[in-house]
This record gives C-alpha cells, sequence and structure tokens, in this order.
C-alpha cells in the first residue's frame, strides 16, 4: 500500500515518536522512509542582517542532527532511508517534496519547534499540509 513515506521533521524533541510511526509503517509495507527537513527561510531572513548567515548555519545544522536521527532509526530497522533538507516555507516545501518525490504518505506530528498547537489550530504547519497534500497524512499526538 505504502512504498514511499515522508516523515517531516524539526528537530524538535517529540518528533522521535512520530520518526517510530513513520519506522513501524515502512516496516510493515516494505516502503522507503524519507526524511526531509525544511530551513525555513522566514527566520533568518527576518534576523538582523548580521545574523542572517548565523541563523541559518544554525538551523542547517540543527536540520542535519534531525536528519540523521531519522537515518539512524530507519537503517536500525532495516529499512531504505533517503534524508533531504531544503529551504523553503514549511508547510508548501514538503507539499511539493510529496508531489516531486511520489510520497505516499506524510506522517508528522501535532507540533514542533513552534510550540503546543493542535492541528486545528489555524496557521499550523501540520494544518496546512493536511489541508493541501495530495495523498494522505498521518497526523502524529505529541505529549
Amino acid at each position: 500500500m505504502y512504498d514511499d513515506i515522508l516523515v517531516a521533521t524539526d528537530g524538535s524533541s517529540g518528533t522521535m515518536e512520530t520518526v517510530e510511526h513513520a519506522v513501524s509503517i515502512a516496516r510493515d509495507n516494505d516502503a522507503v522512509v524519507h526524511g526531509f527537513y525544511v530551513v525555513d527561510k522566514r527566520q533568518y531572513r527576518a534576523a538582523d542582517t548580521d545574523a542572517k548567515e548565523t541563523v541559518r548555519q544554525s538551523l542547517e545544522e540543527e536540520g542535519q542532527v534531525a536528519l540523521d536521527d531519522v537515518t539512524v532509526r530507519a537503517e536500525e530497522a532495516g529499512l531504505e532511508v533517503s534524508a533531504s533538507m531544503e529551504e523553503g516555507i514549511p508547510d508548501k516545501a514538503i507539499v511539493e517534496y510529496a508531489e516531486r518525490e511520489g510520497i505516499d504518505l506524510i506522517v508528522m506530528g501535532t507540533h514542533g519547534r513552534t510550540g503546543r498547537h493542535r492541528v486545528s489550530t489555524l496557521g499550523s504547519v501540520t494544518e496546512r499540509v493536511t489541508e493541501s497534500a495530495p495523498v494522505p497524512v498521518l497526523v502524529v499526538h505529541i505529549e
């Protein structure tokens, strides 16, 4: 049923719950796990001129750690994994990646780095993805 599963990560503490769900589904379906991190360009563009590059670099480093976590967990489960990082606006980049890569399922958490938001909270990345994704989205409740 699922050949390619996208797990969107922002590196927040609850992300591993999301990764565990994605890995479990991928293992049951012998699917490829696609770890995906978006460097939110709005965050570094909003920084002071002198700090822009530092903020961008920090976000990239956080992204690499998050993607390494996904990669290690998927490989430990014996799964094929692809890890990608892109700059952009998170919800748009996630949907575009899913369309471009032929993703069958997107797995995301209820909230991430920006705080504790329910899926129904207007403006959350998860809500925008669920509204515009061309494929099913599994939303994992993060404690």
